[in-house]
């Protein structure tokens, strides 16, 4: 349960007073100026980045990070207090992406004092952008096979290798990155954890075309890359562990997005049953004419009530326990299959205009729903397979010993 107390609602006058003062007006309730930063490629208007330079020198767009390092020092109970005064004003936190969600939460756990003050008052002030090198070709849901390789060279380390996946790449500042740094030891040995400043010769960035149309990921090629001794971070040879925690952080981050689910302004205001009322119609008794669509409506609704109260109290535990768990997989295989769910029945209910790709024929809301359900394919991949999800869950939640050979 929430913990308000007498402290959490004293701060929500400080709160409101400051957003009053501080959150350009302008900006109320519009989603996609407040997180043009967060989105790659888009222009930020100068009322927006005035409102993340704002919000991230106060440190409220990390508002329970230790303030010696830029985040707010806040409680959770008055960061909740502080989310729901945002929400009243149509404000939203314009600062987040993989550094605050995942490198951010993992750094500040393994992250050496002198790591933590250079990198993570960049990500808490929303300046620096970070990208995630974990999959490779010969190396996805198999993540332990990697074989991007760095080599000791006295004052620097060497990286050679490619990865993909990598989101956000051709945006970011810096990349988080698993090598192989002993090629002799054992599968998931000899793996250790780099910071590499993605300007640096020998980084390569090509976008990767999705089905959808859009070129979010990105596949990374390291090249005699040198990179600084300092910029090696957890314990040498010992990344797998610290990788495994801050897949932690990504699939908690993801479960808790995908409840909302990636299917555009339109959809999320809409919702679904929005578009089926719009193209399927009501009967006579004011209920949708498709009976069958009417009880998958409601069971999906339902279901995804009870992932949103299960999220909530999920993050509350977290926060708690000084972070996720590996009830994360749980979340996160729950909630890719909740929002693939949500995108094909706004496509079903638009039926003939839910075929669209271009032309005059369909709606641009009809085209980008069109292209946020074939977006929501990768839901059960990203962030680690519903598979081996279903694996974790199996072994770490469960406690199953691993299948017998036939």
């Amino acid at each position: 349960m929430a913990d308000f107390g007498g402290d959490a609602e004293a701060f929500r006058l400080e709160a409101s007073n400051w957003l009053d003062e501080n959150f350009p007006k302008s900006l109320a309730g519009n989603v996609a100026a407040q997180m043009a930063k967060m989105t790659g490629g888009a222009v930020e208007s100068p009322e927006a980045k005035l409102w993340r330079e704002r919000i991230g020198a106060k440190g409220w767009g990390v508002p329970t990070w230790p303030k010696k390092y830029g985040g707010g020092g806040l409680g959770r109970a008055e960061a909740r207090v502080l989310a729901e005064e945002m929400a009243k004003i149509g404000a939203r936190n314009p600062i987040g992406g993989m550094g605050v969600s995942m490198f951010g939460p993992t750094l500040l756990e393994y992250g050496t004092e002198e790591q933590k003050l250079k990198h993570i008052p960049g990500i808490a002030k929303g300046d620096v952008w970070w990208c995630q090198g974990y999959s490779e070709p010969n190396a996805g849901s198999d993540l332990a096979s990697l074989q991007t390789r760095a080599e000791d060279m006295g004052d620097h380390w060497l990286v050679n290798g490619q990865k993909i996946w990598t989101s956000g790449a051709q945006y970011a500042d810096w990349c988080y990155c698993l090598v192989r740094t002993d090629p002799k030891a054992k599968k998931h040995e000899g793996i250790s954890f780099l910071m590499i400043d993605m300007k640096s010769p020998g980084v390569e960035v090509r976008p990767i075309l999705l089905i959808n149309g859009t070129s979010p990921f990105c596949e990374t090629f390291f090249t005699n890359v040198k990179v600084p001794k300092e910029n090696q971070w957890g314990p040498l040879n010992g990344g797998w562990t610290v990788g495994k925690r801050l897949l932690q952080f990504e699939r908690d981050s993801i479960s808790a997005g995908l409840g909302g689910g990636n299917i555009g302004a339109a959809a999320a205001t809409m919702g679904v049953e929005g578009y089926a009322k719009k193209y399927i119609g009501l009967d006579e008794d004011g209920r949708l004419a498709d009976a069958d669509y009417r009880r998958r409506l409601i069971d999906h609704k339902m279901e995804n009530q009870a992932f949103q109260l299960t999220v909530r109290r999920a993050a509350d535990e977290a926060k708690a326990n000084q972070g996720p768990s590996a009830t994360s997989s749980i979340m996160k295989y729950a909630g890719a299959k909740i929002a693939q769910e949500r995108t094909e029945l706004i496509v079903e209910a638009m039926g003939a205009q839910g075929l669209g790709w271009d032309g005059d024929g369909f709606e641009k809301d009809e085209l980008n729903s069109v292209r946020a359900w074939l977006r929501s394919k990768a839901n059960s991949i990203e962030g680690g397979s519903s598979e081996i999800n279903l694996n974790v869950v199996s072994k770490r939640v469960l406690g199953l010993p691993d299948p017998k050979p036939a």
